[in-house]
């Protein structure tokens, strides 16, 4: 029975792909001297999720040099998290790994999270210590966003982290039981449960070329993290609609008692035309969110798969 399966979502990786190859050659090694694990025990699943580069061709020609690597190509582009998801249910390991395809985290250090996880934990996340090649901007908006998702969530989930961890099979197991549509993979681990814990590493540049996730992409990613797990968006509108109609109310009084009690002249145009400006983009902003949320309802009402698997290259064993 395989032990590990290894997941690798790829999109657009061609020029990382000889060299993330290698690496993995050299973990096989690694499990085999440190933990007896045998090399037909494991399995590397790469997830192609519709490069628009030469990166599925060079992961078929992996898939010919190595019996344990396995190609699942996706129809088109359904995104990262949908691609990991392909793989964790593609995945037949006691234990999976997820690992992204750009080094900047390091394969070597499955390692470190397989040896604590044969202590009996059921998952071990990569906690990053330090990242190397990210500009200020970044950090400092991931460092915001996690600490946000803890404040506005009912869940823990471990301050800078990604998806680089180690599962046990009954994790797994439940995660392949949730169907929802917009995944967000670390929240999902963190509301299993179970017996978790992290360890740190050194996370590294990308070994070659751009990162595949610009400012919007990291934004929509943070959007379906926060909509997933709360539903503090649609309070926080509430409340904003609470505190503008007191806000009105306590103007009306006001322009009565200046009517009635006053001699003042009350202009009237800049007032209301201000009023009704702000009210109604704040009446657009609430029915942008609830539209969200709606949007979401109409999506999983349909019932769609999450992705469609083109083909599976495997080598051929006789």
């Amino acid at each position: 029975m395989t032990e590990i399966s290894i997941v690798i979502p790829v999109y657009n990786e061609e020029e990382t792909i000889p060299e993330l190859y290698t690496r993995l050659l050299g973990l096989l090694t690694l499990l085999h001297e440190k933990f007896a694990v045998p090399n037909d025990n494991v399995e590397f699943i790469f997830v192609n999720d519709g490069s628009k580069d030469n990166t599925l061709q060079s992961l078929i020609s992996v898939t010919q040099q190595h019996a344990s690597f396995k190609v699942i190509n996706l129809s088109r582009n359904f995104g990262h998290q949908i691609a990991v998801t392909a793989g964790i249910e593609m995945a037949v390991g006691n234990a999976v790994v997820l690992i992204d395809a750009d080094l900047q985290d390091p394969p070597e250090f499955i390692i470190d999270l397989y040896a604590k996880y044969k202590e009996g934990y059921d998952v071990v996340y990569a906690v990053r210590q330090r990242r190397e090649g990210e500009n200020f901007f970044k950090l400092a908006t991931a460092k915001m966003f996690y600490r946000l998702m803890q404040r506005i969530t009912n869940m823990n989930i471990p301050l800078d982290t990604g998806d680089f961890r180690i599962m046990g099979r009954n994790v797994v197991d439940v995660i392949n039981s949730m169907k929802e549509k917009h995944r967000f993979i670390r929240g999902m681990v963190t509301w299993v449960g179970f017996k978790q814990t992290g360890l740190l590493y050194h996370r590294k540049e990308r070994f070659a070329g751009q990162s595949k996730y610009p400012l919007i992409k990291m934004m929509r990613f943070a959007w379906d993290g926060i909509t997933a797990f709360s539903t503090s968006p649609l309070r926080m509108v509430s409340y904003l609609g609470f505190t503008i109609a007191t806000v009105g109310f306590l103007y009306c009084l006001y322009v009565i008692y200046a009517k009635i009690f006053t001699n003042e002249t009350i202009q009237g145009w800049a007032s209301v035309m201000i009023v009704t400006l702000i009210m109604s983009g704040i009446n657009l902003i609430t029915l942008g969110v609830i539209g969200q949320y709606i949007g979401r309802i109409s999506e999983e009402s349909k019932n769609r798969p999450l992705y469609i698997i083109d083909k599976i290259y495997q080598k051929n064993v006789s």
